[in-house]
C-alpha cells in the first residue's frame, strides 16, 4: 500500500475538510470511517486503514456487526479505534429505534417494514418482535420477544401476547428478520403464525400480519414478505 498521509492530501481530498465544505452526505463510507478512526499508523493514513476495513468486511452492515476482536484483526485497528467504531454503529442502531417512536399509522405491511428495516438490517441472528397497535392501528410500542440462531427461533404465543395485554393493545403485527436475506417463510414460520392467529382469536387481540424482513435482490424487488398477503390467514 502506498504511504499517503492525510495531511499530505489536498484540502479538498481530506475527509474532515470535505465534510465541512460539502456535508457528510458527499463523503464515501470509507472517508466517514476515517474520520471516526482519526489517525492511521506508520505507513498508512486513517483513510487507507478505513479503506482496508471496508475491503475486509465488504459492507457497512457487516462492519457494524463485527466484534471487537474482528475489528482488531485489521491492521491499524487497536482497542480504542475498535471501541469508537462499535460506539458509532450502536448509536446509529439506537437512532433507528427512536425514529420508530414517531411512526404514526401502521396499517400496511410496507409501513411496518419501513419502521423496523434499519434496526434489523445488521442483526446476525433472527430477532422476533411484536408491533403493538391501538384500535386505530397506531403504534403503542415495539416489544422484543425472542432472538435465536440463524436457523432456530423460539416463540411462544404467551410471550407474544403478554405485553400486548399489558399495553392494552387492540391488535399487533409480528416481525422477524432472516439474516440470510431471503424473506421466504419457513415451515416453522408458518406454524408459528397459525398458532398466533388462533391465540389472538381467543384473546380478542387480532394478529394482523407476520412480516419477514430480508434483502432485495434482482429476483426480489421487495425486501420483506407478508404472510397475510401470501394467504395464510384464509380459513383461520
Amino acid at each position: 500500500m502506498e504511504t499517503v498521509r492525510i495531511k499530505d492530501l489536498s484540502p479538498l481530498d481530506r475527509p474532515r475538510e470535505r465534510l465541512v465544505a460539502s456535508g457528510a452526505d458527499a463523503l464515501r463510507s470509507a472517508e466517514l470511517v476515517a474520520i471516526l478512526l482519526r489517525t492511521g499508523l506508520q505507513g498508512a493514513s486513517a483513510l487507507q486503514v478505513a479503506e482496508e476495513l471496508m475491503a475486509r468486511f465488504q459492507s457497512l452492515g457487516a462492519l457494524s456487526r463485527a466484534s471487537l476482536d474482528e475489528l482488531r484483526g485489521v491492521r491499524g485497528i487497536g482497542i480504542d479505534k475498535a471501541v469508537a467504531l462499535q460506539a458509532a454503529f450502536t448509536l446509529a442502531r439506537r437512532m433507528a429505534a427512536e425514529v420508530r417512536l414517531e411512526a404514526p399509522l401502521l396499517d400496511t405491511p410496507e409501513r411496518v417494514a419501513d419502521l423496523l428495516r434499519e434496526e434489523n438490517r445488521s442483526h446476525g441472528v433472527e430477532h422476533f418482535q411484536a408491533v403493538l397497535l391501538n384500535t386505530r392501528r397506531r403504534l403503542i410500542r415495539v416489544e422484543p420477544i425472542s432472538q435465536g440462531t440463524l436457523d432456530t427461533l423460539l416463540v411462544h404465543p404467551r410471550e407474544v401476547f403478554r405485553p400486548a395485554i399489558a399495553a392494552g393493545a387492540a391488535a399487533l403485527v409480528v416481525v422477524h428478520n432472516h439474516p440470510s436475506g431471503d424473506p421466504t417463510p419457513s415451515e416453522a414460520d408458518i406454524r408459528v403464525t397459525r398458532d398466533l392467529i388462533r391465540a389472538g382469536q381467543l384473546l380478542k387481540i387480532e394478529l394482523l400480519d407476520h412480516i419477514i424482513l430480508g434483502h432485495r435482490s434482482q429476483a426480489r424487488p421487495r425486501d420483506y414478505t407478508s404472510l397475510r398477503e401470501l394467504g395464510y390467514w384464509a380459513g383461520q
